[in-house]
């Protein structure tokens, strides 16, 4: 699993933590789920699309729970925290 929170956290330290088992997947999933919405978005999907095509790709997740993580969960990007 690569880093998706390497802006907040290096990408050592997210291996260690990883291989400790310290680290949420399920909120993990969620921010690359919130990213590739906002991606999809970008390059001109409708909401509703890109909803759809998240679907597909996660067939295990309800409608209403993809609805919910792209309009409540907040990336690490989005953060006021931001580190470079």
């Amino acid at each position: 699993m690569s880093n998706p929170i390497r802006q907040i956290l290096p990408d050592d330290l997210f291996r260690v933590l990883l291989d400790l088992n310290l680290i949420n997947r399920k909120v993990l999933r969620d921010f690359e789920i919130k990213r590739e919405y906002k991606m999809m978005r970008r390059r001109g999907l409708k909401s509703q699309e890109a909803i759809d095509a998240l679907l597909e790709a996660y067939p295990y997740l309800q409608f209403d729970t993809v609805r919910k993580i792209i309009y409540s969960i907040r990336l690490p990007e989005e953060a006021a925290y931001m580190v470079d």
